[in-house]
């Protein structure tokens, strides 16, 4: 075992490592809040976190006055990325373009049956929940991926986020070398089941270390496609969720309004309206079975200095913030990955 107590300056002293910490850290001032942009869906997923909950009920608000106005003051709040989700954006256009011309940082998660203008020049992830037929299984939709990429073909805007759920961890293959021969790029998601789902779609043991084997050899295979880490892949398939791993940031499950996302992070619903007790990235998930990537993106990213205990650690912290900027941030390019092994996470 190597007792080596590592000064921060130690670790940077690394060329690589300076390089890649001054590269990612051009990035520390982003602070998100997220927006339900409509309680409408043209599909209708098993397991949707949207369609669970409170938020589902509240009233639609289409005014785009109303919502300048609250873009505004969330950037005057300190807000300089906005994630535009909800049930399906892209059915509210000109809400979405509002929300743009005030934080032209920002992405949205979309079905992408419906595509976005491009004067919306946000991030856009698109989810791909297996091939088309376990979509149409599941999501009640016919040729999914194939309608998504004929919208988004060429759309420097898309990343396609593949989400494992126990029936689908074989066509992640598949998806993945249609993606790669049409020259996009994919992320993975968890499926994180919402409070009291226990349909078959939950992950267990079993599970978890098949999506790790999975990910691991697409990892490796499609290095320009696949924007992921090997510790991505550890923190995100781990029999612990991300909140015992790392401890959740999100207010939901953070108290703490002292700093980081405790004291910024809302939630908005499509009333315009927000809840600091429901108020996490993706509301109404299980926050014990979250692995959630859009989770990780802000509970792993907050863990730095738990991470600088040596350069294998950080340079896996690295990692982790280098892929969520590429998958998060139009325009960033994902360098190579500096840590090749699966770590542990280090201990709280």
């Amino acid at each position: 075992m190597n007792n080596t107590v590592y000064k921060f300056s130690d670790i940077i002293a690394e060329p690589a490592i300076r390089t890649r910490f001054e590269k990612v850290r051009q990035y520390f001032f982003l602070r998100e809040s997220t927006y339900d942009m409509s309680n409408r869906c043209n599909i209708r997923c098993e397991g949707c976190y949207y369609f669970q909950g409170d938020k589902q009920f509240a009233d639609e608000n289409l005014n785009t006055a109303d919502w300048q106005q609250l873009m505004e003051n969330e950037k005057e709040r300190g807000i300089t990325f906005a994630v535009l989700a909800g049930a399906e954006p892209s059915l509210v256009p000109d809400l979405c373009k509002t929300c743009y011309d005030v934080i032209p940082l920002g992405c949205i998660a979309s079905n992408g049956l419906k595509p976005l203008a491009k004067e919306i020049d946000y991030r856009i992830h698109i989810s791909v929940w297996g091939n088309d037929a376990t979509s149409l299984e599941i999501r009640k939709a016919k040729d999914m991926l194939a309608r998504q990429i004929k919208n988004y073909k060429d759309d420097p805007r898309a990343v396609w986020v593949y989400t494992f759920t126990p029936v689908n961890i074989d066509q992640a293959r598949e998806v993945t070398e249609e993606l790669a021969a049409n020259g996009r790029q994919i992320t993975f998601n968890m499926f994180s089941a919402p409070v009291g789902y226990n349909g078959h779609l939950r992950h267990n043991p079993e599970t978890l270390a098949r999506t790790r084997s999975t990910m691991s050899e697409l990892l490796t295979e499609f290095p320009d496609t696949v924007l992921f880490s090997p510790y991505n892949i550890v923190a995100h398939t781990h029999e612990q969720g991300l909140h015992a791993l790392f401890s959740c940031s999100y207010p939901r499950m953070n108290p703490s309004t002292d700093i980081g996302l405790g004291r910024s992070f809302r939630q908005y619903r499509t009333d315009l309206k927000w809840d600091r007790a429901a108020a996490c990235c993706v509301p109404d998930t299980d926050c014990d079975d979250c692995r959630h990537y859009a989770a990780g993106s802000a509970v792993v990213t907050a863990r730095m200095y738990r991470h600088a205990t040596d350069p294998q650690h950080f340079s896996a912290w690295l990692d982790y913030v280098d892929t969520y900027l590429a998958v998060w941030v139009k325009g960033y390019k994902k360098g190579k990955n500096l840590c090749s092994e699966l770590i542990e996470p280090p201990k709280q």
